[in-house]
């Protein structure tokens, strides 16, 4: 499963930077979302703190913009 989890980070990650997906788009956004939280159970489980703390931060800012994207909000501007 860790391997699942990584490649979907990945896979958004790559979409994006390849200008397939967009930052913000909900598809970006579930990716990112699913991968980090298989991540991160897999970390709770294996008592991997670090890696628990980069993946638990990771899906809740993925869950964050997903429902903002979800509601229709605009992102929030970079500077």
């Amino acid at each position: 499963m860790q391997i699942v989890g990584a490649l979907l980070i990945l896979a958004a990650f790559a979409a994006a930077q390849f200008h397939y997906l967009d930052q913000d788009s909900r598809s970006y956004l579930v990716l990112n979302l699913v991968g980090s939280v298989i991540l991160a159970v897999l970390a709770a489980v294996e008592f991997q703190l670090g890696f628990l703390l980069l993946e638990t931060i990771w899906a809740i800012v993925s869950a964050y913009a997903l429902i903002r994207a979800l509601r229709g909000g605009a992102p929030a501007p970079a500077q």
